[in-house]
């Protein structure tokens, strides 16, 4: 139900921005409220806390976004409290950013490997992952994982692609339980 909400909304605040022209900035307005939401984690428990009605938390939203982004991302935010789906925010503008990130060809990637990588390495995955996909520019971010004893393990969006040491180890321990029980049941043996 939540991807569904947040869809809803990302997609209907994506063609506002569409519409309109505005896309670079309504998206660079929504970060900043990330930024400003995670930052304080009270402001949610006070939209979201059950004993204090719409009305007030419309109030709320409507000081807070005073000023600081566009009136229509306001009254967007206003339509959100008002449908009490203000849980849904972080959801939501995730959403949005991610269709800006698709319509603009910027791709989004984890990349995890064993030791930390220097620069030219990072700069030869980035080019790598441009050179592969459809996107212009890329936001990679960069994880160690000791487990993985060699090679890397890539993710964008729901695709992985796996050429650690661990994932080859693990392929191969497979393989020879196959071959065991293969030879169990036939009886023969090596």
């Amino acid at each position: 139900m939540a991807k569904l909400v947040s869809k809803t909304y990302g997609d209907a605040l994506f063609e506002l921005a569409q519409e309109e022209n505005r896309i670079d900035d309504y998206y660079a307005q929504v970060q900043m409220l990330q930024s400003v939401l995670a930052s304080n984690p009270d402001f949610s428990r006070l939209m979201n806390h059950p004993k204090i009605d719409k009305e007030e938390k419309e109030a709320v939203m409507e000081s807070v976004m005073k000023d600081r982004v566009s009136p229509e991302l306001a009254g967007f935010f206003k339509l959100i409290v008002i449908n009490d789906r203000y849980r849904d925010i972080f959801d939501i503008l995730e959403y949005f950013v991610s269709e800006v990130k698709e319509y603009k060809r910027i791709g989004t990637a984890s990349v995890a490997t064993p030791l930390p990588l220097d620069p030219a390495q990072k700069e030869a995955v980035e080019k790598k992952l441009l050179d592969t996909t459809a996107y212009t520019s890329m936001e990679v971010q960069y994880d160690v994982d000791p487990s993985l004893i060699g090679g890397m393990v890539i993710r964008i969006g729901d695709k992985v692609v796996d050429s650690s040491v661990k994932s080859k180890l693990g392929e191969l321990t497979k393989d020879l339980k196959k071959i065991q029980l293969a030879q169990y049941e036939t009886g023969t043996q090596i």
